[in-house]
């Protein structure tokens, strides 16, 4: 509003985050492979901050695409970096929990996100300095992880197998790109993710438009849609111990998922309620949560953590810098139910790409159990 920019200009900002997000993340888990995740992800944090104090500073369009860019640049490493601690830290009977906890936490900070800045805006009138008070939460994050580093000290071996060690030296650091698995991660992670983007972006003034609600009224949906994903996130964790073909818990959430945001665009509902059945939305997304994340542990071969991770994970920014754009010309065009639509059609796309990953973990299983016999 104060530098009247339209939906497809707010659509850019965030292609700009997750294109230099998508391109670093792939990058980013050679080096976390190289040098360690620790590093990484302090490195990560330092640019947060400094986006946030980039956005607080911004005249116009252009600093605004400063603090994206900034932000696209810490974005990168989370994902390579968190998950390679995870795998060596973590034993494998507490692994799917450990998945679980680690989505709640980002779903958490997704919720908490439009409360913190909208609630300091309203109590400042400022969002400057909303902006600022995120810089301080993420300076508190560096001095958490700094007290206590030797938690997150990837060089820590407990977990990784010695001869997992082994093989990863002979392994050229390229060969896991010929893994089709990979790249079927790469694309469930680009369709889940375009559903995502959909729903954080637009999700707040398409229902504003389509029932004729206030905004105030609908500018919390991401945040409940957000909470309902680490309650299935918590019931994924204890689901993902539990089942051994994760591919068919990840199709029976996405498909409720996709289910709920088709009935909420349809514009027969009552507003409210069609603002809650898009934030239910999220259980279904977040019950496919740590299921997804243990499919891509077992597609990975031995000592490529950070750059599979890397490497999927990217596909995640791809996802939310193409589709931006495209839902933000939706609106712009006075299309609000579109956003529902094509967020439901992309989370079935994803439920295709995981049950192709699935099957192909299944075949290579039974292959190894028959040369074993």
């Amino acid at each position: 509003r104060d530098f009247g920019l339209s939906y497809a200009e707010m659509g850019l900002l965030v292609s700009l985050f997750f294109v230099i997000s998508g391109v670093g993340q792939a990058l980013a888990g050679f080096v976390v492979d190289r040098i360690g995740a620790r590093p990484v992800l302090f490195a990560a944090l330092g640019c947060f901050v400094a986006s946030a104090l980039a956005a607080a500073s911004a005249r116009g369009y252009g600093g605004l695409m400063l603090a994206s860019a900034l932000a696209g640049l810490g974005n990168a490493p989370f994902h390579p970096a968190d998950f390679t601690i995870l795998n060596k830290r973590v034993s494998m009977a507490r692994l799917g929990h450990a998945f679980s906890i680690h989505g709640i936490s980002g779903n958490l900070g997704w919720a908490a996100a439009p409360v913190f800045l909208i609630g300091l805006h309203h109590a400042t009138g400022s969002w400057r300095i909303a902006y600022l008070c995120a810089a301080l939460v993420g300076l508190c994050v560096i001095a958490l992880l700094a007290f206590n580093r030797q938690a997150i000290d990837d060089h820590h071996q407990a977990h990784a197998p010695g001869r997992e060690a082994a093989h990863a030296k002979v392994e050229h650091p390229m060969a896991f790109l010929k893994l089709p698995s990979v790249w079927l991660c790469f694309s469930f992670f680009f369709f889940s993710t375009a559903a995502l983007s959909a729903i954080q972006g637009f999700a707040s003034p398409a229902l504003s438009k389509l029932y004729s609600l206030p905004i105030s009224a609908t500018a919390f949906v991401v945040t409940g849609y957000m909470i309902c994903g680490a309650v299935g996130m918590v019931l994924g964790g204890f689901l993902v111990v539990r089942v051994e073909r994760l591919e068919r818990t990840i199709a029976m959430a996405m498909t409720l998922a996709a289910s709920l945001l088709v009935l909420g665009g349809l514009g027969i509902l009552p507003g409210t309620a069609a603002a809650a059945v898009v934030a239910l939305a999220g259980f279904g997304t977040g019950l496919a949560g740590p299921s997804r994340d243990m499919l891509i542990k077992r597609a990975a071969p031995p000592g490529a953590t950070g750059r599979v991770y890397g490497t999927v994970y990217s596909g995640l920014d791809l996802g939310f810098a193409l589709a931006a754009p495209i839902f933000g010309a939706l609106m712009d065009k006075g299309s609000p139910e579109a956003v529902f639509y094509g967020a439901a059609l992309t989370l079935a796309m994803g439920v295709v790409s995981a049950g192709l990953v699935g099957q192909g973990i299944n075949v290579a299983s039974k292959r190894k159990a028959q040369l074993a016999a």
